[in-house]
């Protein structure tokens, strides 16, 4: 039998619909409630990514962290029973302290193969995503609500061997959280999945920290480079938040690949427009260790029974077919107007995307 008592987060003011915090509102099995932090050194040296899920309708929650440090890419993962406390931001030797919402935040890994210790401090507000909506036939497969912040991180990163002195001069901390509803293995998709094949994909999710300013960039697009999503947004203390129109990306590709080493992305308008240089650092497909798909050894959501915690690590230097299939993060140093910013530039690209000149999923750059 159910146990229908309230749970710890009953106590608080926060309802929005009839129905204990233990519930969402939707009996949508892919229903979750995530974050994703980015923390990167500006050399290039590193590039650590972390994130912790919720997945209430599954009864699972689950996090995972991975370092690239050089041609390694260290994965650390832990999944468990969902509990009552979801205040308590913790699973495996993975968690999340808020001790300043919107603010200041602590990420803490305690593990023999990679831990850190470290602080998250916001440098320009929170700043809401466009609206993500996405369909397969009549279905709705992902509905998100998500927002971005960008700041510092100090601490220490401990992997391989070596230690990682993450200060906030010389790195740069980027933060997404999002919830509604989202694919989650374990769910066939029958005829609408038959009836409306994916022909292509092309993703672009890049926040960026300059000294004065946050830019978000933010682009999907589907096969015949129709755009679902869309939003270029500068946020700059002591002024209205500035859209910057509709962002155009002229990406280099590694030849034989899809991998991006720079890119230049149009923003702003006719009257005023606008370049940023988009200059790669490190790499980090997120179907290695991060749980994200087509990952073969686990993804997000999925049930691997109580306690469960997974290590890996990953050479760099052998091919890894999947990481094809997927998108991938890559730390990046940003000119805009004269002055220099980092972040993430997250890039995915399969299928057919007209625009860029692929033809299908086996088509790559020259």
């Amino acid at each position: 039998m159910a146990d229908d008592r309230p749970v710890p987060l009953d106590e608080y003011p926060v309802h929005q619909v009839p129905l204990s915090m233990k519930h969402v509102a939707t009996g949508d099995r892919n229903a979750y409630d995530r974050c994703i932090f980015h923390i990167l050194d500006h050399a290039g040296r590193a590039l650590l990514i972390c994130g912790l899920g919720v997945y209430p309708n599954l009864g699972v929650i689950d996090a995972y962290a991975t370092l690239r440090a050089g041609d390694t890419l260290h994965a650390v993962r832990a999944s468990d029973a969902l509990g009552e406390d979801r205040m308590r931001l913790a699973v495996g030797p993975l968690r999340i302290e808020v001790p300043e919402p919107l603010t200041k935040l602590r990420l803490i890994c305690e593990d023999a193969q990679l831990s850190y210790d470290l602080t998250w401090t916001a440098a320009f507000p929170a700043l809401w995503e466009p609206h993500h909506l996405q369909r397969r036939g009549d279905r709705l497969t992902l509905e998100g609500r998500r927002f971005v912040q960008a700041g510092t991180a100090e601490g220490v990163i401990h992997a391989g061997g070596a230690d990682f002195p993450v200060t906030a001069d010389d790195w740069t901390g980027t933060r997404d959280r999002s919830w509604g509803v989202r694919p989650i293995p374990g769910e066939d998709g029958g005829r609408l999945a038959a009836d409306h094949p994916a022909e292509g994909f092309h993703w672009i999710w890049s926040p960026v920290r300059f000294d004065d300013g946050f830019l978000m960039v933010i682009t999907q697009e589907d096969a015949d480079g129709h755009r679902s999503l869309n939003g270029a947004t500068l946020v700059r203390p002591g002024h209205r938040d500035r859209q910057l129109g509709w962002p155009q990306a002229e990406i280099g590709y590694r030849s034989g690949t899809r991998h991006p080493e720079r890119a230049v992305i149009h923003l702003g308008d006719a009257r005023a427009p606008r370049r940023l240089d988009v200059e790669i650092l490190a790499s980090s497909p997120l179907a290695l260790g991060a749980g994200y798909p087509p990952a073969d050894d686990w993804q997000h959501g999925t049930w691997r029974g109580p306690g469960w915690t997974d290590r890996r690590t990953y050479d760099m230097t052998l091919p890894h077919p999947l990481a094809d299939y997927g998108v991938t993060d890559h730390s990046a140093r940003f000119r805009l107007d004269g002055h220099t910013g980092y972040g993430i530039f997250e890039h995915g690209s399969f299928g057919r995307h007209d625009p860029s000149g692929f033809t299908g999923f086996d088509s790559v750059a020259p």
